[in-house]
């Protein structure tokens, strides 16, 4: 009896770390399939850049994702694989991440020669919009948001570092505060430059300095949104609209339900009432 008991109890802990596992095989076999499907409906590769609040098989730990080094490596190596002259779509749902990942991946896509679309369904900030400001085209939905690109040294804007020397005199600023200005300096002109050097094909040199100057000197804060009005005024190529199919894709990559779901609705579409009834 107790043998029966044992083999019982190892069978549930078999469960318990096999269920989780064909569940993730199968999900990314819905996935790739989707994205399949996509490159096939508009001739392009199709590449997706989607960071979720995930938790880990029924341990439940969560992991938030952002632009990192890992991204940038996949990300190039898709491009590598991509024939020079074929179209690139690239499905971006991000709040931005490590600056020199998000560079590399912008500077890969810009010397692409086939032309790059950036697809944003919900949002792509900070790194995230160093992706659309290399892209030939940002199709952006109606709710849509990008956001600045003003550097940060560590928890801080490095615009409001460099109000610390205005707003005090030399000998009352420690020598810590003056090595944070100095690289906040740094930072700031190099992401000027870099947005520049990004703008410079699309636009004319006016507009280039105008729009790399407002998007990296810190006017609004970090998590500021620019709708796709704001967008569109500012110069950038932004269209609206989104297949269809971005938004299937989209709901293959889930957000990690939390024990007490905070939003309900029924999820079928909704088509006017026909008159009469």
């Amino acid at each position: 009896m107790p043998d029966i008991w044992f083999v019982l109890l190892a069978a549930v802990i078999l469960l318990l770390f096999a269920v989780p596992i064909i569940q993730q095989q199968m999900t990314r076999s819905r996935r790739l399939r989707a994205i399949r499907g996509l490159e096939e409906m508009r001739g392009t590769r199709v590449i997706i850049l989607i960071h979720r609040q995930e938790r880990v098989a029924f341990l439940g730990i969560p992991f938030y994702h952002y632009i990192d080094i890992n991204d940038s490596e996949e990300i190039l190596r898709a491009i590598r694989f991509t024939p020079p002259e074929m179209p690139i779509d690239v499905i971006a749902h991000t709040p931005g991440g490590l600056i020199l990942s998000s560079e590399q991946i912008a500077m890969a896509l810009q010397r692409h020669r086939g032309k790059v679309t950036v697809f944003v369904p919900h949002y792509a900030m900070s790194g995230g919009t160093l992706l659309c400001l290399a892209a030939d085209e940002v199709a952006m939905d109606e709710n849509a948001v990008l956001g600045p690109v003003d550097p940060r040294i560590g928890d801080y804007p490095a615009a409001s570092i460099l109000l610390v020397p205005r707003l005090k005199p030399p000998e009352e600023i420690d020598d810590t505060t003056f090595m944070l200005v100095d690289i906040a300096a740094k930072a700031q002109n190099q992401m000027r430059e870099f947005v520049a050097g990004l703008l410079r094909d699309r636009m004319d040199a006016e507009q280039v300095d105008r729009l790399a100057h407002l998007l990296t000197s810190g006017r609004w804060t970090h998590d500021y949104p620019i709708t796709f009005e704001q967008a569109l005024k500012l110069g950038l190529p932004v269209t609206s609209g989104m297949p269809d199919a971005v938004y299937r894709l989209m709901d293959l990559f889930p957000q990690a339900m939390p024990r007490r779901p905070s939003v309900a609705y029924i999820p079928i579409p909704y088509g006017e009432e026909k008159k009469g009834e």
